[in-house]
């Protein structure tokens, strides 16, 4: 098993990621590529500087703007709106990978009554008068019933009937999200979108297994390095500690993952054995290690594991924009700033679109962190390509 220093797995993981050295991933192809490396990016509705998917693309993609990912999801269609981990964006690619998901939603439904009744009429009308919301099809009333993306427990409510019968239609794979308009979300027939080859393409994954093993190598390789342990990274995957360690044991008997020890940190690591040419370069000081400063989304994949970026970096992370106002100990969103292989601190922008203006509300360095004349160029050059990704000028306060 390699051995390598924290700093070695810092610079490897930044590489892997895109955040370090020359820009690796340019313009919307870059976008779609960073996508499909990470498997799924996580979508959240939330827009104070950008949303969370955009920030993460941003961070990464040279030349990347907003439209460029809503062409990849409702132009090109090389990208899906799905569940995976959470609300994610994921490559339409994958679409044969989630049938069991998709057939398990189904049966799900099956079980509301006036449920499958609704969803004969809701094809009826989209296939007659094409995308709808909530608002605008017209099925009045209320049903019990809860959405299959949440598998555990067998409460259910009493929601609007056509908002639950639109989900239930989209968790199946009848229906995908056609565009939206804020947070609402307009659905079509994915038979509309999807080609015919994709939709009955059989499942590549032989059985559950199989299908395990498939999205904890995606995690790996959307994280970077990753440990076999409990971690946030492994959510939307339904598993034991027993079926993971039993994930592990497959991948590294296949030879799909490869255990690095990492200096001060008591658990083996794992990386894409696809990944050992980018960590030998990195080990013989190869990699294109040139500092970049990014700002990074509070849901980035990165971060997906706080105790690993904790163990790696010394740097600990918590999203607050849940915590009350009283007992934040920094905002409401903010964001890591990563320069060079250190995280150096975190900072508060908002993008005010009445006025045109983005503003930061707070920047606090970390511990040891001088803000010296190039760091405050550094980071103030970030704020306003941030700006300008908002559409908007940059009042420095």
């Amino acid at each position: 098993m390699p051995a390598i220093s924290r700093i070695q797995a810092r610079q490897f993981v930044l590489a892997k990621q895109g955040l370090l050295g020359e820009h690796r991933f340019i313009g919307k192809d870059g976008a779609y590529t960073y996508v499909r490396q990470a498997g799924c990016l996580q979508y959240d509705p939330v827009d104070v500087c950008g949303k969370n998917a955009e920030l993460t693309l941003q961070s990464r993609v040279k030349g990347f703007r907003k439209q460029m990912l809503d062409d990849l999801l409702y132009k090109d269609r090389l990208l899906v709106d799905y569940t995976d981990k959470e609300l994610s964006i994921w490559p339409s690619e994958d679409w044969p990978y989630f049938s069991g998901y998709r057939q398990r939603s189904m049966e799900h439904g099956c079980k509301f009554e006036g449920i499958p009744e609704l969803e004969r009429k809701a094809i009826e009308y989209i296939r007659e008068n094409g995308p709808v919301s909530s608002d605008s099809l017209p099925i009045e009333g209320k049903v019990f019933w809860h959405s299959s993306m949440h598998w555990s427990g067998n409460w259910h409510t009493e929601s609007k009937a056509a908002r639950s019968v639109l989900e239930q239609l989209y968790t199946d794979g009848v229906l995908l999200i056609h565009h939206k308009s804020g947070s609402r979300k307009f659905y079509d027939l994915a038979e509309r979108y999807l080609s015919p080859e994709l939709l009955s393409a059989p499942n590549p994954c032989a059985d559950e297994d199989s299908f395990t093993d498939w999205r904890v190598l995606r995690r790996i390789g959307a994280v970077g390095m990753m440990w076999n342990r409990r971690s946030d990274a492994w959510l939307g995957i339904e598993m034991t500690s027993q079926s993971r360690e039993e994930s592990f044991e497959r991948l590294q008997r296949n030879g799909e993952i490869t255990g690095i020890e990492v200096d001060g940190i008591r658990f083996p690591l794992y990386i894409l054995s696809a990944d050992m040419p980018m960590m030998e370069a990195v080990i013989n000081g190869q990699a294109d290690t040139k500092p970049r400063l990014e700002f990074l989304a509070p849901l980035d994949p990165m971060l997906w594991d706080r105790k690993l970026i904790e163990a790696l970096w010394d740097f600990r992370y918590s999203w607050e924009i849940y915590t009350p106002a009283a007992k934040r100990q920094y905002g409401y969103y903010t964001l890591p700033i990563i320069y060079g292989d250190r995280f150096i601190g975190r900072i508060e922008p908002r993008a005010d679109r009445k006025t045109g203006t983005l503003t930061v509300n707070g920047l606090w360095m970390e511990p040891g962190v001088k803000k010296t004349k190039k760091l405050s160029g550094r980071i103030d050059a970030a704020v306003r390509r941030l700006a300008r990704f908002n559409g908007c000028g940059y009042q420095n306060d």
